[in-house]
């Protein structure tokens, strides 16, 4: 039951990620304040048992495996589950407010006795079930996958636990004291950006371990290449004169990481080369397709890699200027130039809009014009801001229109200059590239029992020995 309930559990993280993904672009677009999340509660709710079921589907392959963490991996599911639960309820209840809240319903009290019962009676059936629920095996060193999954599932959970105890702070203070305390986003950067650093180089260290024990001889000669080069780039950072000291390790991180994604590729399509004599293209191709669950790990594992890296350029290098302009006048942001040109009106289909012509010049030369506008919609709606947006693979010039005075001619603008937010959302295509891929169903499992079944009536009985010399012909491989 492993295997089905392992897939099940991808396809539902899958989908939370996608919700979690198109939220954040929602936000970057439409709501016109330049960021992309702002721990808001409901981001928050949503975010909390996508954690907690990442966290299961990392040490789901020790039980698989080594028939470890039984307990471990019931508890997080269900945990996964009421999270799921709760986040619905401080959505639909109104508990909170937040720009991303449903209506407030009278369904808050019986949600809540619903979501006790189920948390009562889910924890009271583990127990129940705990003689059942024994490992057979036992963490042999704290130097191995097992470890590192460990590790991995306890750094999910804290950062799991400290967003829903930031989220949650503000209902108990009030239900305590009677003031509301908010907590912002300061407390959890503060928080998560040093967990998530640690879980970043365990993303690195995970597929490259060895099982039960690794020797010092192991460590070297898997790892050696991945440090180098991490260490290669912060030294470079520094002489390039970036001397904070979290950018400088995310982005170190980064490097080692991909060493290690790269190096897993390489190796495998270097041994398919000399096992089956294949071109390079071939042998990469047919590993990964051979291998759908693992490989299609590591493509998730690189798509949560280049999020990190656009997220650790935009929340740490970005600019921001406002400035009042009339036409014809300019304002200077990092390298960009931005001319107020003209104004402009049109009639949409619920709306007025109401906008601005901006031409943008760098290193003297004119790139591109924006177009940020406002949409006015009939009462009691309030205006509603569309930002204009030139996006690139290094940086993003976002440009907000906040208001214009038509006895002036003065419009002012809000304009921030957003490093590497792309890769946020190429990163998040490719985790979804991955998960799809790994949950694609293998046709080799279903062929080895026909080939089984064909061997057995050739020969009138099958030993176990021609079974799995049958398995291996028409796997076309003996690992994986």
């Amino acid at each position: 039951w492993i295997h089905l309930t392992r897939r099940w559990a991808i396809f539902s993280w899958f989908f939370l990620g996608i919700g979690l993904l198109l939220g954040a672009y929602w936000a970057y677009i439409e709501l016109g304040w330049g960021g992309y999340w702002a721990w808001d509660t409901v981001e928050n709710s949503a975010l909390i048992p996508w954690l907690t079921g990442t966290a299961f589907l990392h040490s789901v392959m020790i039980q698989e495996k080594k028939k470890m963490l039984k307990v471990w991996n019931m508890v997080l599911i269900l945990l996964t589950y009421c999270l799921c639960l709760l986040g619905t309820f401080i959505t639909r209840s109104g508990v909170i407010s937040s720009v991303h809240s449903f209506t407030v319903s009278n369904l808050g009290p019986l949600f809540a006795a619903f979501l006790l019962l189920i948390f009562i009676s889910s924890f009271l059936l583990l127990i129940y079930r705990l003689p059942m629920l024994k490992s057979t095996n036992r963490l042999e060193s704290f130097v191995s996958r097992e470890s590192s999954f460990l590790f991995n599932n306890l750094f999910l959970l804290g950062i799991a636990f400290a967003v829903l105890w930031g989220t949650l702070f503000p209902i108990l203070s009030e239900a305590v004291r009677d003031v509301k305390i908010t907590v912002g986003p300061p407390f959890f950067n503060q928080v998560t950006v040093p967990i998530g650093l640690a879980l970043l180089f365990l993303t690195g260290v995970c597929p490259l371990i060895a099982w039960r024990k690794a020797t010092w001889r192991h460590l070297v000669r898997n790892f050696r290449f991945p440090f180098l080069g991490g260490g290669i780039t912060a030294a470079a950072l520094l002489i390039a004169g970036l001397n904070d000291f979290y950018p400088v390790l995310a982005f170190s991180l980064c490097v080692f990481v991909l060493g290690t994604l790269l190096q897993e590729f390489f190796r495998g399509t270097q041994a398919r080369q000399r096992m089956y004599r294949e071109s390079p293209t071939v042998a990469f191709f047919r590993l990964i397709n051979r291998n759908r669950r693992r490989y299609g790990g590591y493509i998730v594992h690189l798509g949560i890699l280049l999020a990190m890296f656009g997220f650790t350029g935009s929340w740490n290098y970005q600019l921001e200027e406002t400035a009042s302009l009339k036409r014809g006048e300019s304002m200077q942001i990092g390298s960009y130039k931005l001319i107020f040109n003209d104004t402009f009106s049109r009639k949409l289909r619920n709306a007025e809009q109401f906008g601005t012509v901006l031409s943008v010049w760098k290193g003297g030369k004119p790139i591109d014009t924006l177009y940020p506008a406002r949409n006015f919609y009939p009462p009691p709606q309030t205006p509603s801001t569309e930002v204009d947006i030139r996006s690139t693979l290094v940086e993003d010039l976002y440009v907000i229109f906040l208001e214009f005075d038509p006895q002036t001619g003065i419009a002012i603008f809000k304009v921030l200059v957003n490093p590497l937010v792309i890769w946020i959302w190429i990163g998040g295509l490719v985790v979804i590239i991955g998960a799809l891929f790994s949950v694609l169903p293998d046709r080799r499992r279903n062929r080895v029992p026909l080939a089984a079944e064909q061997l057995s009536s050739a020969s009138g009985k099958a030993e176990p020995t021609d079974l799995r010399v049958a398995a291996r012909v028409v796997e076309g491989e003996t690992h994986g």
